[in-house]
Parts: C-alpha cells; structure tokens; sequence
C-alpha cells in the first residue's frame, strides 16, 4: 500500500485527486552499467539513487547514477511489464539503441 494515493481501476491518483504517472526509467551508473525501474516521482527517485539508502542496492556500489531513458505510463500493471520487457528481454545494445533513440 502507498500512502498518500488512491488506486481506482489501477489508475493512480493523489490526495489532490490528480492522476498519477508511473515512469519506466534506465540509469547509466558510474561504471557504465545501466539499472532499469520504476517510480511515480522521477525525480526524487533519482536523488535517491544517488543519495540515500532507499536507493536499490545495485546503485548504492555505482554512483553516481545518471538519467539516460524514460517512459510514461498511467498504471503500474503497464509500467511493470515495461520494466519486465527492457530489464528481462533485451539485451544491452538492445537498450543502448533504445537511449539513443531517446
């Protein structure tokens, strides 16, 4: 359960009953690794990646972290099977292609 949003027909949506986006995101960390996730807060996301402990443990050994790729979507169902497809399914020139296409 996330605090502070409501969750109606999966959509997402905050205490001032604005629609929340989810972004799927890639990372090029410090040693040129890439780390792909999910956030509702892109920004914030970031900073704690490159800051906090909250940051995935991958990134917390390669910072700095850097945003090279992100996509928007209006559920977490869509942005997770995202997440899956690039994390999973492609391979890293695969993923290099799609930050250039970027």
């Amino acid at each position: 359960m996330v605090i502070g949003y409501i969750f109606i027909n999966e959509l997402c949506y905050n205490k001032n009953k604005e629609m929340v986006l989810y972004f799927v995101y890639i990372l090029k960390c410090a040693d040129e690794t890439l780390y792909t996730g999910i956030a509702t807060e892109l920004e914030r996301r970031i900073k704690e990646h490159n800051s906090s402990d909250i940051g995935a443990k991958y990134t917390r050994a390669r910072r700095p972290v850097k945003l090279v790729y992100s996509e928007e979507y209006p559920d977490r169902s869509s942005a997770s099977k995202r997440e899956y497809q690039i994390k999973k399914k492609m391979s890293r020139v695969d993923k290099l292609e799609l930050i250039e296409s970027y």
